[in-house]
């Protein structure tokens, strides 16, 4: 089950384009712009390992389908196997009866 997944209401650029109006005693523009900066950065990482994890996620969903194919395929080899397997045993006993009792054993 997926959690919902929910938008993000700000982008880099969004961040990186937005412009401070100053007031009387406003805040130094320069330590707003540094500040900014490392948002930014954090921002674009963000949105980087977000993108990676989504597609390591669908690999990972692949890989599982897969697996889960080969899994059914598997058991139904073996569902089948085991009457082959008795067959070949109940073969080879009666051709060891036929061996060592020789033909004593349809008189």
């Amino acid at each position: 089950m997926m959690a919902e997944q929910q938008s993000l209401q700000l982008t880099a650029k969004d961040i990186l384009e937005k412009d401070f109006k100053s007031g009387f005693r406003g805040y130094d523009q320069d330590d707003v712009d540094k500040f900014l900066d490392v948002v930014i950065k954090d921002y674009e990482n963000f949105e980087n390992e977000i993108d990676h994890l989504r597609q390591e996620n669908t690999r990972l969903r692949r890989e599982m389908d897969r697996m889960s194919e080969q899994q059914k395929r598997q058991q139904t080899r073996s569902q089948t196997q085991p009457g082959n397997t008795n067959y070949d045993i109940l073969k080879r006993l009666s051709n060891l009866e036929k061996h060592v009792f020789g033909s004593k054993l349809y008189e």
